[in-house]
């Protein structure tokens, strides 16, 4: 029997697997980039750093003249090793030297935005899944501020020592554009760049990066609603099942206050209580709908569970808080079913504005959060006297009437 000798090469296996991959990229659209000479940039290399543009240009001579000077080769097989493989990789190093780098992120812009998708959610009976909600919401984000910046002006990829762009007049959506390692997108009407890191198994980082993305982003979440619950956590939009005139007049004169109020003041908390069925509730929807969704609001109703570990995203400017039930949430510390939880000091650090400011402070974006917090409540007996402490609640208000 014929032996045979097996001899495995990781490296060749690993080049193979990189020479496939910068294939997929010309067969998926892609194509190289050429880096064009400028002499206004070689003029700059000339006057600041002209040692070593010396240096470089010294060095590919010799490694002409090497390839072109071997006495032992024939003329032929000198002009061929011009051309190989190596005379080539030491000519391509100094000819990046010699032209300006491929456009990429100004690192210097103080807003960004991240996401890595596709996100998971980890299902567990005990815990509310906030970070995935609040994932999707930033995922929604990004994904709406690029529908609306439209095509970009370049879109390019590097693989490797090769550089490739994507023909944008070709470009149709974000997930078809095949990425190996990391893409980059400019919009220069609006001076924001895209970062996609590839991860792993389809795995993708996302990265918004402006001068100023406020703007961008107050359009991109305009209507959103996110409702965190044991019951159902999504993003979507909110719904009243009732206008603020279908209220009694008495509501609709309070009504009028809170609108006035939101106007005028970066934080405003409002409590309304009475019996279960005067349309507590059903109010809060409506102001959320009418008065502060218009105003580019991005509204969370939160229940018991999510009020306990919620810290408004610092990445929005106006946020509405919608916490139902209130007396069963911050109750008085000095019961002993208060003293099992935080949920009464999480809600008072929401009022005093400490929580949300001090996220503020440390994150990417340096905005003046406004803040409205909707509060609805059977009874305020229960609460603890903290929470009704002049300075905390602005506005209150006793739903007396039957409505639902």
């Amino acid at each position: 029997m014929q032996d045979f000798d097996f001899h495995f090469n990781p490296f060749s296996q690993y080049n193979n697997q990189n020479q496939q991959k910068g294939q997929s990229l010309l067969a998926a659209g892609w194509r190289p980039l050429q880096r064009d000479f400028d002499w206004s940039y070689f003029l700059q290399l000339a006057q600041n750093d002209s040692d070593e543009l010396n240096r470089r240009l010294m060095g590919a001579v010799s490694t002409v003249a090497d390839a072109l000077g071997r006495n032992h080769q024939a003329w032929w097989a000198n002009a061929i090793n011009v051309f190989s493989s190596y005379t080539r990789g030491e000519m391509d190093q100094v000819w990046n030297y010699l032209t300006p780098d491929p456009p990429y992120p100004d690192y210097r812009y103080r807003d960004t935005l991240s996401v890595e998708t596709p996100i998971r959610q980890i299902v567990s009976r005990n815990n509310i899944p906030i970070d995935y909600v609040l994932n999707r919401l930033q995922e929604t984000t990004i994904r709406q501020t690029l529908a609306i910046l439209g095509r970009p002006d370049l879109i390019t990829q590097s693989y490797l020592d090769r550089s490739f762009y994507f023909p944008v007049d070709r470009f149709e959506n974000w997930d078809r554009l095949d990425i190996v390692s990391t893409a980059y997108a400019y919009w220069s009407a609006h001076e924001v760049w895209l970062q996609i890191d590839y991860v792993d198994r389809g795995r993708r980082y996302w990265s918004l990066m402006a001068k100023n993305m406020a703007p961008l982003i107050q359009k991109s979440t305009y209507g959103l609603a996110v409702m965190l619950s044991g019951y159902q956590s999504r993003v979507g939009q909110i719904h009243a099942q009732f206008a603020i005139r279908d209220f009694p007049d008495e509501i609709q004169t309070f009504s009028d206050a809170v609108q006035q109020t939101v106007m005028n003041q970066h934080r405003l908390a409002v409590l309304v209580h009475g019996d279960p069925g005067t349309g507590k509730t059903a109010w809060t929807q409506a102001i959320a709908k009418e008065v502060l969704v218009p105003l580019g609001y991005v509204v969370f109703i939160l229940d018991h569970d999510a009020v306990e570990n919620f810290v408004p995203p610092s990445y929005l400017e106006k946020i509405c808080l919608i916490i139902n039930e209130a007396d069963n949430l911050a109750q008085d510390r000095s019961t002993e079913i208060a003293q099992s939880s935080n949920k009464t000091e999480h809600i008072l650090s929401l009022l005093d504005g400490t929580l949300y400011q001090s996220v503020v402070s440390v994150g990417n974006f340096e905005l003046e959060q406004k803040l409205v917090v909707l509060m609805t409540c059977n009874t305020t007996e229960r609460l603890d006297p903290a929470m009704l402490r002049k300075g905390r609640v602005d506005l209150m208000c006793e739903f007396t009437k039957r409505f639902v």
